[in-house]
């Protein structure tokens, strides 16, 4: 098993359970303690965790990135107003990629008023659109991961493959602008990957407090984002270092 593999593993474990062992780890991913310990020591320099005697618990920063139910459950003030500001970027007969997430469910509950066509692979968006008459809804099919409402796999990139979309509604753990949009798990940095590649247009959406933070895999640069919409508290240096970019950059008011 590869290192970053254990990596997501041991970080998926610490997610679940708020704290791990490094027997347990040791046992369980089939590899020595002293690995093991190894590993912790790499992800707590990259502020993933804390060390404790024979294992680890979660970071004790306000701004730590797990657990991960818990973060996606707040900021809904915030999330709704990026939303407002991410649907008045959408035009009449505009074809959408959303992408699952909590920022892309509220752009889904205001959505209806002009014609458009999304493609999500989230169930929860679909279930949204589903009696909105003015939007013409495509699901893409798949398998469901662990307890998400997304659907991911091989039928999925089957109809990406084939597909072009005007603009991609998306999320990620961390932004950084030297080390790109991260996300803790392999799948989900794969299926980015994909939808990334089928759009003309790439709107990133991210709270302010999702900046200058970094997950475990890395699936994109900065640079291969053509917007970001997040909200008016990010940080004066962050918006600067856009600035100079060619990305575009919208701030909700909050």
């Amino acid at each position: 098993m590869l290192a970053v593999q254990r990596h997501e593993r041991i970080l998926e474990q610490l997610d679940k359970n708020k704290i791990i062992k490094v027997s347990e780890l040791s046992r369980h991913l089939d590899v020595t303690e002293k690995t093991i310990r190894g590993d912790l020591e790499i992800l707590e320099k990259r502020g993933l965790l804390k060390r404790i005697h024979g294992g680890a618990v979660l970071a004790e920063d306000e701004g730590r990135m797990l657990p991960i139910a818990e973060r996606q459950l707040g900021h809904v003030d915030v999330k709704d107003a990026i939303a407002k500001k991410a649907v008045e970027l959408i035009k009449p007969n505009d074809t959408i990629l959303m992408d699952g997430g909590s920022t892309t469910i509220s752009i889904a509950k205001l959505l209806g008023d002009i014609p458009i066509t999304v493609i999500t692979n989230d169930l929860k968006i679909a279930n949204v659109l589903l009696p909105k008459t003015n939007v013409r809804l495509m699901v893409l099919g798949g398998t469901r991961i662990d307890s998400s409402s997304s659907l991911m796999g091989a039928q999925a990139t089957e109809m990406l493959a084939k597909m072009r979309v005007n603009r991609l509604f998306f999320g990620t753990t961390g932004v950084s602008i030297e080390h790109g949009l991260t996300v803790f798990n392999s799948i989900h940095a794969d299926w980015k990957k994909q939808i990334i590649a089928c759009a003309d247009h790439i709107t990133l959406l991210a709270d302010s407090t999702k900046f200058e933070k970094v997950a475990l895999i890395q699936f994109a640069s900065i640079n291969d984002v053509n917007e970001i919409v997040t909200d008016s508290n990010l940080d004066e240096a962050v918006i600067e270092k856009l600035k100079s970019s060619q990305i575009q950059l919208h701030l909700a008011e909050i």
